[in-house]
């Protein structure tokens, strides 16, 4: 529908960081991989009165939104702002596949649903970079200082290296499958990150060689995924992984998750996203041997598991 007939739709997919998380707060870079089965959609109507939200079955005015979901409020503040609409008179129903708090990306693809209802809602436009600035402004809510990672990638169509705030589309040469397991911990992005500094500030020359390694293995993970090179990959997110354990964001849920994907013939394991419970991430060559970790994960009592097939992309470095 659009905003002609008083009803404008947004939507944003999940991601999933293959390598990178918690050193691209120290400036390194990160690779993202889009998960656009895993979908966030909002839809704005007008209704007199204070902005209000359709969530869940409860309908919420923005002043009652609790703490978790506060962002949600932000970003439909920031983009009716950006737009000179008054903050008011609006209902915004949500509609959500992505787990909340667990490494997903699942509060910016919220706050990039919500901008784009709501630009569609006014009418105007917005060019990329005012799009991921009002997301970051909602994120900030949700996360104190967020890289901008998430802020991309929940808009990314293929595979990206974010760094330093700069993303670029990453070269694929051979098809492989990431399979998500949910730990159902939800845990917090700020409290992780907080975690690791208090890590790199208790040990700065131990901290500073684990974030030079996640660094060294992101770029690694680029050239192999460039290459097609699973094989290789794979050892590339062992040691990432054995890294985030080391910097304080690993967990009982996440080792268990590890142990079922190692065990059933993942070619590389580790957390994805910001850790201390939420999402691990395996690396499979086949989608029979996928399907294989994504049982083996359940049996191991992930709450939801999802398989990705990375495709091949056209381009230099691809073979």
């Amino acid at each position: 529908m659009s905003a002609e007939s008083g009803v404008a739709l947004g939507e944003a997919h999940a991601k999933a960081i293959l390598i990178g998380e918690h050193s691209v707060v120290y400036g390194h870079p990160a690779i993202a991989i889009p998960v656009t089965s895993l979908r966030t959609v909002a839809r704005v109507s007008a209704e007199t009165g204070p902005i209000r939200f359709g969530i869940d079955g409860s309908i919420l005015a923005i002043d009652e939104l609790p703490a978790r979901i506060a962002p949600i409020g932000e970003a439909a503040r920031v983009a009716l702002r950006a737009f000179g609409l008054p903050e008011a008179d609006v209902l915004i129903r949500l509609r959500t596949g992505i787990p909340p708090a667990a490494g997903l990306g699942g509060s910016a693809a919220v706050a990039h649903a919500v901008i784009e209802a709501v630009r569609r809602f006014a009418g105007g436009e917005l060019t990329e970079a005012e799009r991921f600035e009002l997301v970051q402004a909602a994120e900030r809510v949700a996360h104190g200082n967020p890289s901008g990672l998430d802020a991309t990638a929940t808009r990314a169509r293929t595979p990206i290296l974010f760094h330093a705030g700069a993303t670029r589309p990453l070269a694929v040469g051979a098809p492989m499958w990431l399979v998500l397991g949910d730990t159902g911990v939800r845990g917090s992005t700020s409290d992780a990150v907080a975690r690791v500094r208090g890590f790199v500030d208790a040990h700065p020359g131990r901290g500073a060689e684990l974030l030079d390694l996640l660094a060294r293995m992101t770029g690694e993970a680029e050239r192999l995924l460039a290459a097609g090179d699973v094989g290789r990959l794979g050892p590339c997110l062992d040691r990432a992984h054995d890294a985030l354990v080391e910097l304080g964001v690993g967990h009982d849920a996440i080792d268990e998750l590890v142990a079922a994907a190692r065990a059933g013939g993942a070619r590389g394991v580790k957390i994805t996203g910001a850790g201390c419970g939420g999402c691990v991430l395996a690396l499979a060559d086949s989608a029979a041997a996928a399907e294989r970790l994504s049982h083996a994960m359940t049996e191991a009592n992930a709450v939801a598991s999802w398989v990705v097939e990375v495709e091949p992309t056209a381009g230099e470095g691809a073979r």
